[in-house]
């Protein structure tokens, strides 16, 4: 992958910690969602429509509606409320940025991908990561706050949202895809919005922050993302999550003045390790099989990650550390 490229997606996706911060202190947090769900169903739609790509119809269409509750309702509302109780934004990218290493494990569990001894020590070192950067929240309440369950929920919402988006949406154009995905979830943000505290805490703030959080992440953010993926592989694009959690703390000591404690520092180093040994499994066993058989080219495109639906000779079943995820973009 091209500098330019790795950094410009890396820039994006972590910008959307601390823009996603600064909204929902500006005003309640499922207000936000309904104008991030919304507009970027609104843009990417037209976008899609413009650029006449196929929509999925009949069963595909809900799958990719399944995927879109996991990965943008489950993730973004556990995430925001979670700001709303005070999580920092870089300890909320240190959590969600463990998402390869969540996804190889549910891949492991509900898709029979094999784990690795690199992987498995991959996956302790993401649990360890977790912990330290929750060190001092643990502390502080004596146990597991609610910030800190949300977080979690987050993960768990992204991870089984990327299984589910490879196993039976990898054929979906992305634009149409997101447009689904944002106008399925825009539905639950309407209700939680109407059923909750509604505020805005500064009108000015409120509009610019919204307004970074759906053209800057929700928008240009995961396109640049999913093309990167469409481009050089997931494997490839999984190395950013090595640097994006200490990116994201940067912008927000910078946008926010949020400093980077101890326990969080650790988890960064820890997280960081925890994805190149992911990621650079999934490479070694992808080089592997790339060699073995050389017309079955994986990794480059999901258009040819998508020939085995089954895992007996087709790859659709095969979930890759990196998934395309509904990042606080």
């Amino acid at each position: 992958m091209p500098l330019r490229t790795a950094s410009t997606v890396t820039f994006f996706y972590a910008l959307g910690y601390p823009i996603g911060n600064m909204a929902v202190n500006a005003m309640s947090p499922m207000a936000v969602l309904v104008f991030r769900f919304g507009l970027a169903a609104l843009i990417l739609g037209s976008w899609a429509r413009i650029a006449r790509v196929a929509w999925p119809t009949g069963r595909k269409l809900g799958h990719v509606a399944v995927s879109g509750l996991l990965m943008q309702a489950v993730q973004f509302c556990a995430l925001y409320l979670a700001i709303e109780r005070g999580a920092p934004a870089v300890l909320c990218a240190v959590i969600v940025a463990m998402n390869p290493v969540a996804t190889a494990l549910l891949a492991a569990t509900f898709l029979r991908d094999r784990l690795t001894p690199r992987r498995i020590l991959a996956l302790v070192l993401g649990v360890a990561a977790v912990l330290a950067a929750c060190a001092s929240r643990l502390i502080g309440e004596k146990g597991v706050d609610p910030a800190v369950l949300l977080l979690l929920v987050a993960l768990i919402g992204i991870a089984a949202g990327g299984v589910y988006q490879q196993r039976f949406c990898a054929d979906v154009d992305f634009r149409a895809s997101t447009t689904i995905q944002n106008a399925v979830a825009f539905v639950p943000a309407v209700v939680f919005a109407l059923t909750t505290h509604f505020a805005i805490h500064d009108p000015v703030k409120a509009a610019i922050a919204v307004t970074g959080v759906v053209l800057l992440n929700a928008v240009l953010g995961v396109s640049l993302y999913v093309r990167a993926i469409n481009l050089h592989g997931a494997a490839a694009v999984s190395m950013l999550f090595c640097v994006i959690p200490a990116v994201a703390g940067v912008l927000s000591w910078l946008m926010l003045g949020q400093r980077v404690d101890i326990g969080t520092g650790v988890g960064l180093l820890l997280g960081a390790l925890a994805c190149w040994l992911n990621s650079s499994g999934s490479r070694a066993k992808t080089g592997g099989q790339e060699r073995s058989d050389p017309g079955n080219v994986i990794g480059r495109s999901g258009e040819q990650r998508q020939d085995d639906p089954g895992r007996d000779g087709r790859r659709q079943n095969r979930v890759e550390a990196v998934h395309e995820p509904a990042v606080p973009r």
